[in-house]
């Protein structure tokens, strides 16, 4: 029998299969192969008792993508939440979102959700930030019941990584594409009591056919790891078209003259709230490789 992994607690994973969920164990072969499975894992399972719902792993199916934070795997797309207003949005911690997919390979949408809270030459200050980065962007509020069927077109038959800092409305989109999603999937709520007093994991919630919302926990903050600072630019979408007037080859876009990015910030065709966080990443990351 064949599922997915929509919820993973101290050993035991949550297998969703045509609308059941089986409690699951991984088999010993896992850890002597030091496989981990995670939550969006395609996996094969033996049922031990059809009645209660339990199994044990069999085997995990070939991933199509892994994430590392969060640790999710066959994840197609993400869709970050930032509210419009209340809290303000926080485009340092947007920017760093954005690179950290960039650097995974996973594409994006940015939703502005409370935007009955702003008026409209605001929405377009905030759009305009991102105007020339790539990113598609999706105005909603839930107060209003508005922006509901953009998302879920974007979601349709593939598995989302919805994200955002908490206080942005993220629970309340959840609960408009699925009603259910407050609730444990197949009713399984009684089985998975043992989690509410851990740390938050990662959950998949089904939201329509072959179409899953991956519920991640919320940030307040973000770490570059593993990068080093002359790699950081080209998470930049929107350099890529001016960087062949930069003066020097291999051009930073920091203290060098004649750099085509600068003058392109300078111009208004490089948001300078993008182009002043990537000035602040790459001496972030100067520092750490530093020490």
């Amino acid at each position: 029998m064949q599922g997915k992994i929509i919820k993973g607690i101290a050993g035991f994973y949550y297998i969703y299969v045509d609308g059941d969920v089986y409690e699951c164990k991984a088999k010993g072969v896992f850890r002597n192969q030091k496989v981990k499975p995670l939550v969006g894992d395609d996996v094969t399972i033996t049922v031990l008792d059809e009645e209660k719902k339990i199994g044990n792993i069999d085997n995990v199916l070939p991933r199509r993508s892994q994430l590392i934070r969060p640790a999710v795997a066959n994840v197609d797309q993400a869709l970050v939440v930032f509210a419009s207003a209340s809290p303000e949005p926080n485009w340092n911690l947007l920017d760093r979102f954005l690179i950290m997919m960039e650097k995974q390979q996973v594409p994006v949408s940015i939703c502005f959700n409370k935007t009955d809270l702003v008026d409209e030459q605001t929405l377009l200050n905030y759009e305009n930030i991102y105007d020339n980065s790539g990113y598609s962007i999706i105005k909603a509020s839930t107060y209003e019941e508005h922006g509901m069927d953009a998302i879920l077109e974007m979601l349709s038959r593939k598995t989302t990584a919805l994200a955002g800092p908490s206080g942005v409305g993220k629970s309340s989109i959840m609960n408009m594409l699925n009603p259910d999603a407050n609730m444990d999937v197949g009713g399984i709520s009684h089985k998975i009591e043992r989690g509410k007093h851990t740390t938050r994991h990662s959950e998949i919630i089904p939201v329509g056919d072959d179409t899953y919302l991956v519920d991640t926990p919320g940030f307040s903050s973000i770490y570059f790891y593993e990068m080093e600072p002359e790699e950081l630019k080209q998470y930049y979408r929107e350099f890529e078209a001016y960087e062949p007037y930069c003066r020097f080859g291999g051009c930073n876009h920091i203290g060098e003259t004649s750099c085509g990015i600068k003058q392109a910030v300078e111009d208004g065709n490089i948001s300078k709230s993008r182009y002043e966080n990537y000035r602040s990443f790459f001496e972030e990351l100067k520092d750490k490789r530093r020490y």
